[in-house]
């Protein structure tokens, strides 16, 4: 009976559990596996709802503040184009332009727009500018002064044929004279320790040029700029004085400091 009772009470035990996991949720057999993609999970994570887009720049003003801001735009371009056109004409070489409006040009541009350069160069090179100097001499009747001599032009026969010109021959002189001019004022008085290096510069450089051909004894020297305008091209319509100005310096003694080294012993004792 045990038995009996065993399996009675076995028998009615399982079913009824059956019934109860059904009644509770699905067997194992009957849940089927969903598969997630990581879009459907970011969506799910944020609805469309909570994401509210941001709107910057001028579209997020509202429509007064926007008409401002293009006003305002517009305001600033228009005065950033004049203000190239200006600085272009008053840069730019003469022209129709200039000539008729160069009184409106000048009054926007000075002096708060003031350039010092120049943006083209149809003339590049202006004024003619020549280096000469001239020696006075020991001679056995004393001393005697002796006619300029022009040594940019000797720099310019010795370039003009030349394929290729020395460094030298081009710009040493022109540049030695242009420190000197840039140091001085217009009286010939030093502006610091670049107008007294700027003069021995020139003074060694002159004795240079000047050791190579004289076979006297210097004893001072003079050096002076003379300077002519280029003249107008045959085209055009402008009146330019071409007449020579100069720019003489005084009377320098030579010393041994401005002879070239292996000279300084015989300028001693020449003196």
């Amino acid at each position: 009976m045990d038995s009996d009772d065993d399996r009675g009470a076995g028998a009615g035990h399982g079913p009824a559990s059956a019934a109860e996991i059904s009644e509770d949720g699905p067997t194992p057999d009957e849940v089927t596996p969903t598969v997630t993609s990581p879009a459907d999970a970011s969506s799910a994570a944020v609805s469309p709802a909570a994401v509210s887009p941001a709107v910057g720049g001028m579209a997020g003003l509202s429509l007064p503040y926007q008409l401002i801001a293009a006003v305002a735009l517009a305001a600033f371009g228009v005065l950033g184009c004049m203000q190239l056109a200006m600085v272009f004409l008053h840069v730019a070489p003469s022209n129709t332009l200039t000539k008729q409006h160069g009184a409106a040009v000048d009054e926007w541009i000075y002096p708060e727009f003031e350039q010092n350069w120049k943006l083209f160069a149809p003339n590049p090179l202006q004024q003619n500018v020549a280096v000469q100097v001239r020696t006075e001499i020991a001679g056995p009747d004393g001393p005697r002064t002796m006619p300029w001599r022009d040594l940019s032009a000797e720099d310019g026969r010795a370039i003009r044929g030349n394929l290729l010109p020395s460094h030298v021959q081009q710009n040493e002189l022109r540049r030695a004279w242009d420190f000197y001019v840039g140091s001085h004022d217009d009286k010939n008085r030093a502006n610091g320790l670049r107008g007294t290096l700027s003069e021995k510069y020139v003074r060694r450089l002159v004795m240079l040029r000047l050791g190579a051909h004289d076979g006297a004894t210097v004893l001072r020297i003079q050096v002076r700029s003379e300077v002519r305008a280029v003249p107008a091209p045959s085209w055009s319509d402008e009146k330019i004085s071409t007449g020579p100005s100069y720019r003489v310096l005084p009377w320098w003694k030579v010393t041994a400091d401005d002879l070239p080294e292996g000279a300084a012993g015989s300028g001693e004792a020449g003196q």
